[in-house]
């Protein structure tokens, strides 16, 4: 991990810095990552993009709960947008995190929660994506997940993995032997050398290695990077290795290259826009700065502008 990195992680523990950004942040400019703080506003967000030819990922922010009532709130939260993208026809999916659902609370409660948000997904022909966090929550997330796809199938549920942990190619290959749906990321969490390249070009070449696996098992793969070098990396191979265009997308970050994003469309790629609202914003803002801390100049040139 970067020093630059590493700093911002460190910092977004302070309580000082937490009050600050928690009260000023969406005003000065975390509303770039986040798309409001209501469903209501980030659907008319997903009917606006849509037009341009971007699909989306709705995600309601939050994440380690502390007690079953916050969690069952939030899976209420996850059915109502199913609901809302039904009624008003826009063309969404849904991830989410099992943090959010109980899952450090009780792993059987949060399957209990994740089983009501999966069979939502299904009854409105839809599709959740379990979204992977850190480390120690790793394989109970495996878990839950499988046990799922066994009673939903692949057309309703999915998982992500993260290409800067060193089992990540274990993991893309023995999923790729049920034809899971995968979201490959680079990851933005804290862990140790132990467990993740610590170098970029490694997780970098890792990436690469996991989306062309996984395309090479026939698997359906959600390309999730900004990474030029590595879109055009890709692209080529696509072509090259003549990889069916129904099987894959390009992911991209709400308010990250938003000029690369059209530029896919107009090429003829599936897009799709991760796109998280909710209050609970600071945890998820917080890993978007450290992943390129340039964007706190961003927030920082919004501050003395007001």
């Amino acid at each position: 991990m970067s020093i630059s990195r590493s700093l911002v992680l460190n910092l977004a523990g302070n309580r000082v810095v937490t009050s600050f950004v928690s009260k000023y942040g969406m005003k000065l400019g975390a509303s770039r990552f986040v798309a409001g703080e209501s469903l209501e506003a980030a659907v008319r967000f997903v009917s606006e993009i849509n037009k341009e030819g971007l699909i989306v990922t709705l995600d309601h922010l939050g994440e380690s709960v502390y007690t079953k009532e916050e969690a069952i709130k939030a899976t209420d939260e996850s059915v109502r947008i199913f609901e809302a993208i039904e009624k008003s026809g826009v063309n969404s999916n849904v991830s989410v995190k099992l943090t959010q659902l109980g899952l450090d609370i009780d792993p059987e409660f949060c399957f209990e929660n994740m089983d009501r948000i999966a069979a939502k997904a299904k009854e409105c022909n839809n599709f959740v994506r379990i979204d992977m966090e850190d480390t120690p929550r790793l394989e109970v997330t495996i878990d839950i997940f499988n046990r799922l796809l066994a009673k939903y199938g692949r057309e309703h549920i999915g998982l992500v993995i993260q290409s800067y942990l060193y089992r990540a190619v274990d993991d893309v290959a023995k999923l790729g032997e049920n034809q899971v749906n995968l979201r490959i990321v680079k990851g933005a969490y804290k862990e140790p050398a132990a467990v993740a390249f610590p170098e970029k070009s490694e997780v970098d070449d890792n990436y690469v290695r996991l989306v062309q696996n996984h395309l090479l098992s026939g698997c359906y793969t959600a390309i999730a990077t900004h990474d030029e070098t590595i879109i055009h990396i890709l692209k080529k191979w696509i072509k090259e290795n003549h990889i069916d265009n129904n099987l894959y997308e390009f992911q991209m970050l709400y308010g990250v290259r938003n000029g690369l994003q059209r530029d896919l469309v107009k090429e003829g790629y599936k897009v799709r826009v991760y796109t998280p609202y909710g209050k609970d914003w600071y945890p998820y803002f917080t890993r978007r700065i450290a992943e390129r801390p340039a964007n706190a100049l961003f927030i920082l040139k919004n501050f003395f502008k007001n």
